[in-house]
């Protein structure tokens, strides 16, 4: 079926597939900032408010930066801001709409609270303010839905953090760098590339038909959690994700009961960078595991920098939950049921 492109073009009308392929653009898009100047304050804190895919850039955001940065990174996936949020914490408002709701009032907040602030989004009520109180504004573009536009997202993230010096421009150059690299990569899993030679079509084979569960080491917890939401939105399946060294101390019991039958594929997103605990405790939970839970598929994260991993990572999810969404005869790129629910929340 995944070879058949008369199937291909059927059941993937808006060609979210040919999204996939083309994500690897997004990494060296040149982010243009609106009202770039800044008082230049100290900054002892910064938090990211966002939902979905802009939440997920900003978790991406904080394992880049646990590695380089001193200053502590919070993300805020909610209406309010933590209470020490103030004139020396950075707050970044990130939606793609630039109407979530939940973002647009921690924006609002951080402005009352007098904090540096600074919003990306394609437009909507977000650049609205950001216009109106002449905030640090990054615009991103409006060719592609929130959850496959986390690496724009990522990219107008990283420009604002370089714009207030707290993270070295050699990171948004290192991505921009990776775009060709990441094009290569991708070209081994489109539509075109059958199912013996592409990765991304012999995944979605093994996981059809099953509730899939997602682990990843400390680094690699926002690949995970990428995986989980792309079958959430891509392919329409409930799917779950958990991180570890965490994941040893209460969900690994939880898979020791009966029926040992489960429903379920497990993949485990592992990448060479990780503590070397952490790479023990994959090996030794399937061990233990044996017979109480389906063997792991492990995900070997391709590359040779963390930065590389992560976006490698990203992208594989995106193509794998669409080929489970053709799979299924369910269409990967309408999200009718989340539109109707804002709607109705608004009403």
């Amino acid at each position: 079926m995944l070879d058949d492109t008369n199937v291909l073009k059927q059941r993937d009308k808006d060609g979210a597939l040919g999204v996939a392929a083309n994500l690897y653009a997004q990494a060296d898009y040149d982010i243009t900032l609106v009202d770039a100047e800044h008082d230049g304050r100290e900054i002892t804190a910064i938090v990211i408010a966002g939902m979905g895919g802009s939440a997920l850039a900003a978790d991406v955001v904080k394992v880049l930066l646990n590695r380089q940065s001193t200053v502590p990174l919070e993300v805020i996936k909610g209406y309010e801001l933590p209470h020490y949020a103030g004139k020396n914490t950075l707050v970044i408002a990130s939606s793609h709409s630039g109407n979530t709701e939940e973002t647009v009032e921690c924006l609002n907040e951080a402005i009352e609270r007098g904090c540096q602030v600074a919003a990306t989004a394609t437009g909507g009520k977000l650049q609205a303010i950001a216009d109106e109180h002449e905030i640090m504004f990054a615009a991103m573009p409006h060719d592609t839905q929130p959850r496959m536009a986390m690496i724009y997202n990522l990219r107008a993230m990283l420009r604002i953090l370089v714009e207030y010096n707290l993270v070295s421009p050699s990171l948004y150059d290192e991505m921009a760098d990776t775009a060709s690299w990441l094009e290569h990569e991708s070209d081994a899993w489109v539509k075109e590339v059958p199912i013996e030679k592409n990765y991304a079509k012999q995944l979605a084979l093994i996981a059809v038909g099953k509730t899939p569960v997602f682990y990843g080491g400390s680094l690699m917890a926002p690949v995970a959690y990428k995986w989980k939401i792309s079958w959430n939105e891509n392919a329409k399946n409930v799917s779950f994700w958990n991180y570890l060294p965490e994941f040893n101390h209460n969900e690994f019991l939880g898979w020791t009961s009966h029926p040992i039958e489960k429903p379920f594929v497990i993949f485990d997103l592992i990448s060479d960078l990780e503590h070397p605990r952490i790479l023990k405790r994959f090996e030794l939970s399937d061990k233990l595991l044996s017979g109480r839970r389906p063997k792991s598929n492990v995900v070997h994260m391709n590359g040779d920098t963390l930065l590389k991993q992560l976006l490698w990572g990203c992208i594989l999810a995106d193509f794998v939950s669409i080929y489970v969404a053709i799979i299924n005869n369910v269409d990967p790129t309408q999200v009718d049921l989340i539109e109707k629910f804002k709607a109705e929340l608004n009403q």
